[in-house]
């Protein structure tokens, strides 16, 4: 879906505030609340709008450890692990790679206890072959709303 400027003024102001009634958007943006909502539905239609939701402060509820996990797996046996990794509890992102590693891991542990569990829950998997995992000193950024 090729998005026009009144596009991506609304979802400008849906990632600013998911709240945001059709009628706060279509004042922001100077269109009227029916292009608000015919726009919106067609994204969700399209599927470029997937769901609404909140952005938790992971810190206030105890989540201390952010960590990026390398994996190397068996040949031929990518996909089944990462199905698998990603069910695995403080799992936020999986992603498929180049490089040296098959795949990256982001999660998040509320403590050392935690991530040791996961990281031998890792390995434990049958097609693990090597997990090289590096624990965030500090966040700079974290913010996947790119419009």
């Amino acid at each position: 879906m090729e998005l026009n400027e009144t596009d991506k003024k609304i979802l400008k102001n849906l990632l600013e505030d998911a709240r945001f009634s059709s009628r706060q958007i279509a004042k922001n943006v100077g269109v009227s609340v029916g292009t608000v909502l015919s726009r919106i539905k067609k994204m969700e239609d399209v599927g470029l709008i997937k769901g609404y939701s909140v952005i938790l402060n992971h810190e206030k509820l105890g989540y201390e450890l952010t960590v990026v996990t390398e994996i190397t797996v068996s040949k031929g046996r990518l996909v089944e692990m990462e199905k698998e990794i990603a069910k695995l509890p403080g799992v936020c992102g999986v992603y498929d790679v180049t490089g040296l590693t098959d795949a990256i891991i982001i999660g998040k542990f509320k403590s050392r206890e935690d991530l040791g569990k996961f990281t031998k829950q890792l390995l434990a998997l049958p097609y693990i072959e090597r997990t090289n995992t590096h624990v965030v000193l500090a966040t700079v950024k974290e913010n996947f709303r790119l419009l």
